[in-house]
């Protein structure tokens, strides 16, 4: 997405694109019908620790560490193979996105080093820092052109400018281009997809769309399958209307999937005090 042009604020533009205001609203109805279960009331901490763990194994499955959810439960040790590792990953970034919500609004690239070092666990020099010209990216699931060092570099300044002014754009808006952007400049080495999807989740929690972060996109994203991200993926990176339409569109249903997910786990905790 280019960031740059005659509209003053491209992100609420996008708002206008055919189907997008119908996505916002069906949203924000399947994110009030979780918040509005009885069960948050009394047990909301519960619920979101386990979209929490839903969350990082379904950013895990898009990264191509597809692990069953009990799988992920049980395992205290993730230093094993590049699937464990990965997975691992994962659940850091979903704790540590919490954290982070302060510092998004006035600093969202000093936020997006401190996931990659994260997600990296690693003291490389390459770590928590856009890549360089010549320096290679490892996310072999996103095969998409790579836009070199001085692209990258002005598309992520341009995209912190956006977020710090702030706008009348819809947090679905805002989350898809946060996402859909670093998933197409990949500006770090690696685990550019995991850094990508826990930076949605900053977006959705921070704008106050999901506060408690019970409705987890990574679930929905990952529902669907691989390639079906990958191909509303492509479209964001087309910069055509009904691409980006396209894109926003499928961002929506994976926040509405995932706050399915939170209602059912609220229907099975709701039956179980019964």
């Amino acid at each position: 997405m280019s960031t740059t042009g005659a509209t003053a604020d491209p992100l609420a533009a996008l708002g206008s694109l055919p189907g997008v205001a119908e996505s916002v609203e069906s949203v924000r109805k399947a994110v009030d019908r979780v918040y509005g279960h009885r069960i948050m009331r009394r047990r909301s901490n519960e619920i979101t620790s386990e979209a929490a763990l839903r969350g990082a194994r379904g950013s895990a499955a898009l990264s191509g560490a597809d692990w069953a959810l009990e799988e992920v439960r049980r395992r205290t040790d993730f230093s094993g193979d590049d699937e464990a590792h990965t997975v691992g990953a994962a659940l850091r970034l979903t704790a540590e996105a919490g954290q982070l919500l302060s510092i998004w609004r006035q600093s969202p690239l000093r936020v997006l080093a401190r996931l990659h070092l994260v997600a990296a666990a690693s003291q490389e020099d390459t770590v928590g820092r856009p890549r360089q010209d010549g320096e290679p990216v490892d996310e072999p699931l996103v095969e998409l052109p790579l836009p070199d060092a001085a692209e990258v570099a002005g598309r992520l300044e341009g995209l912190s400018r956006l977020i710090i002014a702030g706008g009348s754009a819809p947090a679905l808006v805002t989350a898809a281009v946060v996402h859909g952007e670093l998933l197409a400049l990949r500006p770090f080495g690696t685990h550019n997809g995991l850094v990508a999807r826990a930076a949605e989740r900053i977006v959705l929690v921070g704008s106050g769309l999901d506060p408690k972060s019970v409705c987890p996109a990574e679930v929905g994203h990952a529902e669907p399958g691989r390639a079906a991200y990958l191909a509303a993926l492509e479209g964001y990176v087309s910069g055509t209307p009904d691409g980006m339409a396209t894109w926003i569109a499928h961002c929506g249903r994976a926040i509405e999937l995932g706050a399915r997910e939170s209602t059912a786990v609220c229907e099975a905790l709701q039956r179980g005090a019964a």
